[in-house]
C-alpha cells in the first residue's frame, strides 16, 4: 500500500517547526511556573493549596465543625477548580496536615496521614479533614471584596486569585517546587520572629535583611533540630535570597547500668525519613565505616528516640556524633532559594526584607479594599435607615399614599424625594415595625454606623492610620502564636558546631593498652596489655629485641631513620602479638640501606634534639615531625656518607655530646637553634671521627650515663668539659664507662 503525502495548498499552511516548538514549550513553561511550582509571595500558596483551602471553606469545615471525608474535599476541588488528577490534589492536602512537613498546620487531619518514617497516608476514602485556626487567618474576610476572583478552568465557577492572608505564610511554612528552568526552596520560620521583623519593617521601611536577622534568627523546623550555621552565612543567605542552613539532630548522653552509656537522638533534621536514616547507619555499620559505633536501635513511639550504642565506653560521645554527622543524614543541609511569584505573575528571587515587604503591602491592599467594602455596606444601610426615618416622621401620609394611590411607589418618591432603594424598603416594611421603639433603634443604629463610616473614610485616606491598624493586627497575631504558646515556641535552636576540622584518629579507635615490640632486624608487633617482663619475649632465630615500650592503641608512633626522615604509624595498625609480627617496611616506604635510629611514642608537647654523624644538629618540636604519608617527612638533611645518628628529648638546660674519639663536650642548650627542617649547626668538631651520641640534662643534677650492664653513673663535676658549641671537647673524666654513648633516652 502506497501512502501519498499531500503538499501544503499554499505557503501560509506551512509551519516553522522551531517557532512552533518554542511557542508551545514557552506556554508549557509559563503554565508550570505560574500555576503549579512557585508560590505567590502574598499568601505563600500554590494554586492547588489555595483551592483546597477555599473548597474546605465552602464546605464549612471550620475548626469548630465536624470532619468530612477527604474524598469529598478532593472531589469538590477537582470538579470545580483544579484540572489535575485526584492523587495530586490529595498529596498536596496530605502535606498540609503533616506536623513533620509543615511548621503551621493548615489542615486538621483525622486518620492516617503518614509519618516521619516515610510511610504514605491512607487512601482518601479512609481519612477526614477540616481547617485549622491558621487557615482561618489565611481566609479571613475573603467575602468582603479583599481579593480578586477569576473564572475557573471550565468557566462555571469563580476562585480567588490570592487569599487575604492575615498570616505570613510564605516564610512561616516555607515552600518547595521545581518549575521549568527554575525552582524554589524556602524553609519554615517562627511566626513570632516574623512578626517582630514585620513590625520593625513598618517603622523602618528601608531596613536591610542583614538587620532583620536580629529578629529572624533562622529557620524554625517542625522537626526541631539544631541550626549550626554562622551568623554571617545566615545574613548572606537572607540578603541574597539564596544559601543554605546546616541542621543537626538533637541528642544527649544517657547513662545506663554498669557504668555504661548510650546516645539518644530525640530530633532529626527536617525532611529526613527516620527509617531511611536508620537503614543508612546500619549499612555503614556493616561496612565498618563507623568504628566508634556498636549498634543502632529505634525505640520511637509518638516521639523520636534513636538509641546509638558506642563500641566502647571509652569512646568520646562528641567524637562519635561528629563521625556520624559527617557521613549520615543526622546532619542535613536545607537550601534557601526564595524564588516566588511577585503579584502572582513575575517570578524572581527575593531577599528576606523584600518578601516581608510584599506581604505587608498585600495586607495594606486587603485592608483598604475591606474598608471600602464595609464603607459601601454602611452607606447602603444608612440610605435605607434615612428612608425609614422619613417614613416614621410622616407615617400617616405614607399610609395614606400606600392605601389610596394607584402607584404608591412613584408617589412616595415624588412626595418625600426618596430613592428607589429607600422606597422599596418602606414598601416592604412590616406593620409590627411601626412602633415607637423601632424608631429609637433606627436612630441609634444610624448614629453608630455614621461614626463607623467616618472612621473608615479617615482610615482609607490616611496611610499612617492603615499601618497603625496593620501593626495592631500583627501584634495580636504574635500574641496568638507567640513564644510563650505551645505552638509558637521555637523548636530549632541555634548553636555553634564543635571546633574540629576532622575527628582525631585516636577518637576513631578503641583505646586499649598495648606493648610495642620492634626487633633488631625490624620486625614489629603490638602485644595486648602492658607486658612487664619483656625479657621473656620471643623473636625469630638470629634476631633479638631492640625497642620495647608501652602505649595505647590511640597513640601515634614515631620512627626516626638514618636518612633523617620521620615516619608515623598508628598504634592500632600494628600486627597482633602472635608470632614475630611483620617487617616494619610493610608499613613504611623506607629506602633500602637505611635503618631505624629510634622508635618512640609520639608526644606533641615534647621537643627533640636530633643530630647527624657529621656533628650537625638542631632542636625540632615533635608536633612538626608527624608524617602524613608512608614516605615519611624529611626533617634532618643528610648527604653523602653522613647519617642521622642521634635523637633525644630536650629535658634540661645543657647539652652533652660525645664523639667516636670519646671526647666529651658540654654547652648550654640555648646555643642550639630550634628549626623544623635543615642540616643544623655544628655541635662538636672532629678531625677524623664522627658524632656518636648527644643528650640534654640539668647541670645541677649532673650528667647520667647508663652502662651496657644497666648500671647508672652520675657525673657532677663537669667544669673542665664546659665550653661552647662547635668545640672539640676533651676526654671524659675518670670513672666514665668505656663507651661512646650515654645510654637509652626514652
Amino acid at each position: 500500500m502506497t501512502t501519498r503525502v499531500t503538499p501544503p495548498e499554499s505557503p501560509e499552511d506551512e509551519i516553522n517547526l522551531r517557532q512552533a516548538l518554542e511557542e508551545r514549550y514557552l506556554a508549557y513553561a509559563l503554565s508550570t511556573i505560574m500555576h503549579r511550582a512557585l508560590p505567590d509571595v502574598r499568601d505563600g500558596l500554590k494554586p492547588v493549596h489555595r483551592r483546597v483551602l477555599y473548597t474546605m471553606r465552602q464546605l464549612k469545615l471550620d475548626p469548630k465543625s465536624g470532619f468530612k471525608k477527604s474524598a469529598r474535599v478532593v472531589g469538590d476541588v477537582m470538579g470545580k477548580f483544579n484540572p489535575h488528577g485526584d492523587q495530586a490534589i490529595y498529596d498536596a492536602m496530605v502535606r498540609l496536615a503533616q506536623d513533620f512537613s509543615v511548621r503551621w498546620l493548615l489542615v486538621d487531619g483525622q486518620g492516617n496521614f503518614g509519618n516521619v518514617d516515610g510511610d504514605n497516608a491512607a487512601a482518601m476514602r479512609y481519612t477526614e479533614a477540616r481547617l485549622t485556626a491558621v487557615s482561618q487567618y489565611l481566609l479571613q474576610q475573603i467575602d468582603e471584596d479583599t481579593v480578586d476572583f477569576r473564572e475557573t478552568y471550565d468557566g462555571e465557577e469563580r476562585e480567588p486569585v490570592v487569599l487575604p492572608a492575615n498570616f505570613p505564610h510564605l516564610l512561616a511554612n516555607g515552600s518547595t517546587g521545581i518549575a521549568v528552568g527554575m525552582a524554589t526552596s524556602i524553609p519554615p520560620h517562627n511566626v513570632a520572629e516574623l512578626c517582630d521583623a514585620s513590625l520593625h519593617l513598618i517603622k523602618h521601611p528601608t531596613t536591610k535583611s542583614t538587620k532583620l536577622v536580629d529578629f529572624v534568627q533562622g529557620p524554625d523546623f517542625p522537626t526541631g533540630g539544631i541550626l549550626i550555621e554562622s551568623r554571617a552565612a545566615i545574613e548572606q543567605a537572607y540578603e541574597t535570597g539564596r544559601g543554605g542552613f546546616r541542621v543537626r539532630a538533637r541528642w544527649h548522653k544517657e547513662d545506663i547500668a554498669r557504668g555504661g552509656w548510650q546516645i539518644v537522638v530525640t530530633e532529626i533534621p527536617y525532611q529526613v525519613q527516620k527509617s531511611k536514616l536508620i537503614e543508612r547507619i546500619a549499612e555503614l555499620l556493616l561496612a565498618r565505616r563507623l568504628p566508634l559505633l556498636g549498634d543502632v536501635m529505634d525505640e520511637s513511639a509518638e516521639e523520636i528516640r534513636l538509641v546509638l550504642e558506642p563500641k566502647s565506653r571509652n569512646v568520646d560521645p562528641v567524637h562519635l556524633m561528629e563521625s556520624l554527622f559527617r557521613i549520615t543524614d543526622l546532619e542535613n543541609r536545607i537550601s534557601l532559594n526564595m524564588n516566588v511569584l511577585s503579584a502572582g505573575q513575575v517570578p524572581g528571587v527575593l531577599s528576606l526584607a523584600e518578601a516581608l515587604r510584599a506581604w505587608l503591602d498585600h495586607r495594606q491592599v486587603v485592608l483598604v479594599r475591606r474598608s471600602k467594602f464595609r464603607l459601601g455596606k454602611i452607606e447602603h444601610r444608612l440610605e435605607m435607615l434615612e428612608g425609614f426615618l422619613i417614613a416614621f416622621l410622616n407615617l400617616d401620609e405614607v399610609i395614606r399614599i400606600i392605601r389610596y394611590e394607584d402607584e404608591p411607589k412613584k408617589q412616595l418618591m415624588a412626595t418625600f424625594k426618596l430613592t428607589d432603594m429607600q422606597t422599596e424598603a418602606i414598601l416592604n416594611m412590616r406593620l409590627r415595625s411601626l412602633h415607637k421603639l423601632e424608631e429609637i433603634e433606627i436612630r441609634k443604629e444610624h448614629a453608630l454606623l455614621s461614626t463607623e463610616g467616618d472612621g473608615l473614610k479617615a482610615l482609607i485616606a490616611s496611610e499612617k492610620d492603615q499601618w497603625a491598624y496593620i501593626t495592631t493586627d500583627i501584634k495580636e497575631l504574635k500574641k496568638t502564636f507567640g513564644p510563650k504558646t505551645l505552638l509558637g515556641k521555637r523548636r530549632t535552636t541555634l548553636e555553634d558546631a564543635p571546633d574540629m576540622d576532622s575527628v582525631p584518629m585516636e577518637a576513631m579507635v578503641e583505646r586499649e593498652p598495648i606493648t610495642v615490640v620492634c626487633s633488631e632486624k625490624g620486625w614489629v608487633r603490638g602485644l595486648k596489655g602492658h607486658v612487664e617482663n619483656t625479657a621473656d619475649l620471643k623473636y625469630k632465630e638470629g634476631d633479638k629485641g631492640r625497642f620495647v615500650f608501652h602505649a595505647q592503641t590511640t597513640d601515634k608512633l614515631v620512627i626516626f631513620a638514618t636518612d633523617g626522615r620521620f615516619y608515623t604509624l598508628g598504634a592500632d595498625k600494628l600486627p597482633g602479638g602472635r608470632g614475630a609480627g611483620q617487617p616494619i617496611r610493610f608499613f613504611l616506604d623506607m629506602e633500602e640501606g637505611h635503618d631505624i635510629v629510634s622508635f618512640l611514642k609520639h608526644d606533641p608537647e615534647r621537643k627533640l634534639l636530633i643530630a647527624s654523624s657529621s656533628g650537625h644538629g638542631f632542636i625540632v618540636p615533635e608536633a612538626d615531625v608527624v608524617a602524613q604519608r608512608k614516605a615519611g617527612k624529611q626533617v634532618l638533611n643528610v648527604s653523602g656518607g653522613v647519617e642521622a645518628v642521634v635523637i633525644a628529648p630536650v629535658v634540661g638546660d645543657h647539652v652533652a655530646v660525645i664523639g667516636e674519639n670519646r671526647k666529651l663536650l658540654v654547652f648550654p642548650v640555648s646555643e642550639v637553634p630550634e628549626m623544623t627542617r635543615g642540616k643544623g649547626v655544628i655541635l662538636q668538631r672532629y678531625k677524623g671521627g664522627t658524632l656518636k651520641d648527644a643528650k640534654t640534662f640539668n647541670l645541677k643534677e649532673g650528667l647520667t650515663v647508663v652502662e651496657r650492664s644497666g648500671r647508672v653513673r652520675t657525673i657532677d663535676d663537669l667544669g673542665e668539659w664546659m665550653g661552647a658549641r662547635a668545640q672539640a671537647g676533651r676526654l671524659p673524666p675518670k670513672g666514665y664507662p668505656r663507651q661512646e654513648t650515654f645510654g637509652p633516652k626514652f
